[in-house]
């Protein structure tokens, strides 16, 4: 026999010899502990933390974001291009509806209406005798009519001038906060330059968008609470407008409110997070969702009485 295969031999038939002799030694100790009763399991106590319910009241709430807006807005532009000569208010002002706020040259305007008025004075003498011309059948009833006809025309031409005149002149349509001017006397301004923004602040408005699936929970007069950015105070409005149609690229019925109430500290643009109370349930009874067990037909929670 190889030299080499003898000890590896020698060293297979001990370890068969052990095997042997051990394992069923192990075998039988295994099945008597599984057979042995330990009455010990019986007694075993699993911890649990048990949540005692009651009948509450449960307010139905929809979150939003909106933004704050100013009751009216507007910004001021010009309706004819020409330079600025005369500015009559001062920034950050309250302005009363009908004040003159800006001037705008108008010179060649004012000579025209006085060509324009001379014009009327003239034809106005001229229809009085011809008025009484025809009267005393001395001229046709037709002369008359052109007459008449021409002062119309002069009279119609000096109000378009008068007109253009007035567009000269920028005014405040409505009270408010004139906002920082844009433009200094001397500036040529056109249809499109911002001459500076008015707002009225005597209520402020906001808007703000829910999902669709609450759309016929809403209605007008529904009261909500906002609240703005560095800010935990809850404000307070009610809605007063509601659009009549889902917005198709969001699926979001867009509203707004009005706060009647005056806030120093609010101002319009101001990013605002809006709270809806919907509905409320009477005697609602209401479980912490980690109490809840899913289920492949549903959810269970497991429930005791106590006395």
């Amino acid at each position: 026999m190889n030299k080499k295969l003898k000890p590896l031999l020698i060293s297979l038939i001990v370890l068969i010899i052990l095997l042997i002799i051990f394992l069923p030694k192990i075998f039988s100790s295994g099945e008597s502990e599984m057979t042995t009763f330990n009455p010990n399991r019986m007694n075993v106590v699993i911890p649990v933390t048990a949540h005692i319910v009651s009948y509450e009241t449960l307010s139905n709430k929809i979150f939003s974001t909106g933004t704050v807006l100013a009751n009216e807005e507007v910004e001021l532009r010009s309706e004819i291009s020409g330079k600025i000569i005369q500015i009559h208010f001062s920034e950050g002002r309250f302005v009363s509806k009908g004040d003159l706020l800006v001037k705008i040259n108008d010179a060649d305007l004012q000579a025209e209406l006085r060509k324009a008025e001379s014009k009327v004075k003239l034809m106005e003498d001229r229809e009085t005798r011809h008025k009484q011309l025809v009267e005393n059948q001395m001229i046709s009833r037709e002369d008359y009519e052109n007459t008449f006809n021409e002062l119309e025309a002069s009279k119609a031409e000096r109000d378009l001038i008068k007109a253009q005149i007035d567009k000269t002149e920028i005014r405040a349509p409505f009270n408010g906060v004139v906002g920082l001017r844009e433009v200094s006397e001397g500036s040529f301004v056109t249809t499109s330059t911002i001459i500076a923004r008015l707002q009225n602040l005597s209520n402020l408005k906001i808007d703000f968008a829910i999902p669709q699936k609450y759309a016929s929970m809403v209605k007008i007069s529904d009261e909500l609470f906002f609240n703005i950015s560095g800010s935990d105070f809850q404000y307070k409005a009610r809605i007063y407008a509601i659009e009549p149609k889902i917005d198709p690229s969001t699926r979001t019925l867009k509203l707004r409110a009005i706060c009647t109430a005056s806030y120093g500290d609010l101002f319009p643009g101001a990013f605002a997070n809006v709270e809806v109370n919907l509905k409320e349930t009477e005697q609602a009874v209401l479980i912490p969702t980690i109490a809840i067990v899913p289920e492949l037909k549903g959810q269970s929670v497991y429930s005791g009485w106590c006395k």
